[in-house]
């Protein structure tokens, strides 16, 4: 339980630097649909989503999964977003996306027309796990569910994992103040990046 995480979300950053370029209007051959681009960087985040999916989920193959995320350590850590494709959570590359994404929102909302919505919902899937994660247990924080070793040794869709659900935390007797400080940009940046409009 005391593992520190660390890992890179190479498919997260990609979607957030393109996410970015599609923002700024990055220059580019032809006559690139932004709009499309746009609204299929955020649809993305549907298909990562863990937890009871909400009614409307737009991506109707995806199903209920990590119902039971925390039941080790007799906590609730449903919901949140699953890393890179994978079926573990970690708390600190999705903490950055997660204020990225409201940071985007700020900046550029009033540009994204209908889709200011769609990425509002994918900051509050994100910040509602991440409230879960610190008020679970007092002066502690989870940061991560899902044994990454055996999940990247298999592929299976989240609805029938059947890998180790580890779950990680942090505390002051096992620091993480990497995970700990992106994890409050995130829920500070929500404030913002949900509200603004």
């Amino acid at each position: 339980m005391g593992k520190r995480i660390t890992s890179s979300s190479p498919c997260l950053l990609f979607l957030f630097f393109f996410f970015s370029l599609v923002l700024l209007g990055c220059p580019s051959l032809g006559h690139p649909n932004y709009k499309d681009a746009l609204a299929k960087s955020i649809l993305f985040f549907e298909g990562q989503r863990s937890g009871r999916l909400p009614t409307g989920q737009q991506i109707t193959w995806r199903s209920n999964s990590g119902l039971s995320d925390g039941s080790l350590a007799h906590v609730d850590l449903t919901g949140g977003y699953y890393d890179a494709g994978d079926n573990v959570k970690f708390n600190f590359p999705m903490a950055y996306t997660t204020t990225m994404l409201s940071w985007g929102t700020l900046e550029y909302g009033k540009r994204m027309g209908p889709e200011i919505q769609n990425a509002r919902a994918a900051i509050r899937w994100a910040t509602d796990y991440f409230i879960k994660c610190a008020t679970a247990t007092p002066n502690t924080l989870y940061v991560g569910v899902g044994d990454p070793t055996t999940d990247h040794k298999c592929w299976e869709r989240p609805e029938d994992m059947d890998t180790a659900r580890t779950v990680y935390s942090v505390s002051a007797s096992k620091p993480g103040s990497d995970v700990a400080g992106e994890t409050a940009a995130a829920l500070a940046g929500c404030v913002h990046g949900i509200s603004e409009g």
